[in-house]
């Protein structure tokens, strides 16, 4: 009869590459849903093997049965309510907030088997596996907090933090907490733990609160990392082998996506976490004196424009999802396409307040995958292109990042509408994006501004391009 640890391990296996292939099919739209039924099926057949192999070492009480079962009902319960409630626009909060759940649990997890080792099984190796997922863990959960407040727009989240130097200051806690973590390692002994999260909880803050807003992207993808390697780290330190496989997958998954968000707004790493994005920076002159020359339409001159394009692109930004528009947008496209218009999606790495918001976005309305095209794979033809409308898009359209080098976006590559004979512009006013900075294109002569909510002003074409 096989062993009740091989046979967990065998269907740990069975889990970790389900996990594989949900990833893999994650990255494409058509088949990510079933990638993540997968993916989920996978987590459920780990959780209830975890809680077989405690029952078969005869680890079970009466107690500790009554304690799984309230997690799972309450968790089960949270998260329903979460994934029916949450609106598309909050979804990058509640990434972040689950990427410090995720770190916060490993941090539990890591004390609860500190708590219960004895001098024999403090060996090095746990003490190590221990001492990391205490830190990663504790950063990643404040962390995560820091940026939901920012992507919430919470005013304590905004303001500078009162440390002269911040930078050398987390330098300075870094090394405070890779000491602590080689004593325990070296030494066996338990106290620096909680010297570890007290400073890991510090770092948390000071390493995220000086970052700018438009840097959110870059910084959620990075959170979603830390919480895979603390996730890793905890799986050392239980010996737990879906755990191990499981973290690293985000852990690396993450890194990745981090990398690709860099480059995307031309910087590295470093300059995002380092090098932080500040206000300021605007064209010389009043925003009174820049959008002096702004002109704006209405929904019947945007449908005579439209009516002789024949070729449009759509650029899609946060103030989209604000305003829940992309079923009307795609209501539009399918106009146009009937009129015989050839309808893109120009589509920003960094558009929205996380990674691949657009994209989630115009999925969810059924938007052809192949009408979405790629920043590097637009502008080149955004010159050919009769009608570009931009709906909720800000930062990602500045021009600023091309002709300003002391502004925040500086460098940072952005879809380049104002190539396009005409752009349209659906805005509410004229406020900055997120970075916080005016934006030129609003005022260029081939721009004409729709004054409106995204949502209502779509509809408003609608019906005057049907009226033509």
């Amino acid at each position: 009869m096989l062993d009740s640890h091989i046979i967990v391990n065998l269907v740990y296996l069975v889990a970790a590459v389900m996990f594989i292939f949900g990833l893999k099919m994650l990255a494409h739209p058509r088949t990510a849903v079933r990638g993540n039924m997968i993916s989920s099926i996978a987590m459920l057949i780990a959780v209830v093997v975890t809680a077989y192999l405690v029952f078969a070492d005869g680890n079970a009480t009466w107690a500790g049965w009554l304690l799984i079962g309230i997690g799972l009902t309450i968790g089960g319960a949270i998260g329903v309510f979460l994934a029916v409630k949450v609106e598309m626009t909050q979804m990058p909060q509640l990434v972040a907030l689950f990427n410090g759940l995720g770190g916060g649990a490993s941090v539990f997890v890591a004390s609860a088997e500190l708590l219960g080792l004895t001098d024999a099984e403090a060996t090095p190796d746990v003490m190590l596996a221990i001492g990391i997922s205490g830190l990663i863990g504790t950063v990643t959960f404040w962390g995560s907090l820091v940026a939901f407040g920012k992507l919430q727009e919470i005013d304590l989240f905004e303001k500078p933090l009162p440390i002269p130097a911040p930078q050398a200051f987390n330098a300075v806690l870094g090394v405070v907490l890779l000491v602590l973590v080689a004593i325990m390692a070296t030494t066996g002994m338990g106290w620096p733990f909680l010297l570890i999260i007290l400073c890991a909880t510090a770092l948390g803050f000071t390493l995220v609160m000086p970052i700018g807003g438009a840097d959110m992207p870059v910084v959620i993808a990075l959170l979603n990392s830390y919480s895979g390697l603390a996730a890793a780290a905890t799986g050392f330190v239980i010996d737990n082998n879906v755990l191990i496989i499981s973290g690293s997958l985000v852990g690396a998954s993450g890194i990745i996506l981090t990398q690709i968000m860099c480059k995307a707004m031309n910087r590295s790493l470093v300059n995002v976490l380092f090098g932080t994005m500040q206000p300021g920076g605007g064209p010389a002159g009043s925003d009174d004196e820049l959008y002096a020359t702004v002109r704006s339409t209405s929904a019947d001159d945007v449908a005579m424009i439209l009516d002789n394009a024949q070729r449009v692109v759509f650029v899609p930004g946060y103030g989209l999802a604000v305003a829940q528009a992309q079923h009307a947008v795609r209501d539009l496209a399918n106009l146009l396409q009937e009129k015989g218009v050839a309808v893109e999606y120009a589509i920003h790495p960094v558009a929205g307040r996380m990674p691949g918001h657009m994209n989630v976005l115009l999925a969810e309305a059924d938007v052809p995958y192949d009408q979405l095209q790629e920043m590097d794979d637009i502008n080149p033809t955004l010159g050919q292109v009769d009608v570009a409308i931009v709906i909720g898009a800000n930062d990602v359209v500045n021009p600023l990042a091309n002709t300003d080098p002391n502004s925040p976006i500086a460098g940072m590559p952005i879809i380049e509408v104002g190539k396009a004979r005409t752009v349209i512009v659906i805005k509410r006013s004229l406020s900055p994006g997120f970075a916080k900075i005016p934006n030129p294109l609003f005022a260029a002569e081939n721009t004409l501004m729709f004054f409106s909510d995204g949502k209502k002003a779509v509809l408003d074409i609608v019906t005057a391009v049907k009226e033509l």
